[in-house]
Order: C-alpha cells, then sequence, then structure tokens
C-alpha cells in the first residue's frame, strides 16, 4: 500500500449479508451513495448515477467489477469525472467482528495516475460523507 491509499474501517450492528446488500444492489446502494443502473457483478461494467444541473442523468462514478466473493470482498475499478477516465481501485472487505460487521474500504492507485493532492483529499472527505449515510441506511435495514 503506498501513502496515497485512502483506507477507511466502518463497524455496524448487522450481519456481512446485510452490509454486502449496501455494496452491490442497486436499490440500497442509491440510498447511501448513487444510484446503480443494475445491480453490481463481477466482470461487468456499472455506473452510478446523479443529475446534471439541467436534471438530466448524468454518471457521478464508474468502472467494472473485477471481483465479488459474496459477503467477503468487493473489488472494482472506479473513476469520477475529476480523473478524467484515469481509473483507480476500490477494494471493499467485510469481516464478522462479534455480532456485527467489519467494513473495510481500500481506494488506491493515486499513485499510478499522478492525481493531485487536492483530489485525494476531496475523494477523503466524500467517502465519509457517503459513509455517514452508509451508517444511517444499514442501522434502518
Amino acid at each position: 500500500m503506498d501513502n496515497q491509499t485512502i483506507t477507511k474501517t466502518l463497524f455496524f450492528n448487522a450481519s456481512r449479508e446485510v452490509v454486502w446488500a449496501f455494496l452491490t444492489d442497486k436499490n440500497k446502494l442509491g440510498t447511501w451513495f448513487h444510484p446503480a443502473d443494475r445491480n453490481l457483478r463481477e466482470g461487468q461494467d456499472y455506473a452510478l448515477m446523479g443529475k446534471a444541473d439541467d436534471g438530466s442523468p448524468k454518471k457521478m462514478c464508474w468502472g467494472t467489477v473485477i471481483q465479488m466473493e459474496p459477503p467477503s470482498k468487493l473489488v472494482q475499478s472506479f473513476t469520477v469525472g475529476p480523473l478524467s477516465g484515469a481509473m483507480t481501485t476500490v477494494t471493499w472487505n467485510l469481516e464478522q467482528a462479534g455480532d456485527g460487521t467489519r467494513l473495510t474500504l481500500e481506494h488506491s492507485g493515486f499513485a499510478e495516475i499522478a492525481a493531485p493532492f487536492g483530489l485525494l483529499m476531496a475523494l477523503d472527505k466524500g467517502w465519509d460523507a457517503h459513509f455517514a449515510s452508509l451508517r444511517t441506511r444499514v442501522s434502518e435495514a
């Protein structure tokens, strides 16, 4: 791991299967992140959608699901508009922790594309905001 990898760890009072569904089910993804164009499936492209200023659909993030080991591990390529199409990698690891789940995100690949530090900080802050929503949605499930 290089020093430009974003790493986040969260704990949930829910099973890995419940948390997994919020990472891979298009309807659940939309409750805390951005609505997906389809359920995430290994080997398939995905797009997480939002709205442009004029209200038209807009891709917010996109990539390909590289690996799925339900409900333990999800690896996906990932880009957003400011990356100008350069792909990074997001790895999700779900582990049982007591009666709940420990979720660890590693967002890597920034050094390979020479991403500016300001973009890294913006993505780090963005993950924090999305994870606040994820905590709420999982607790309501």
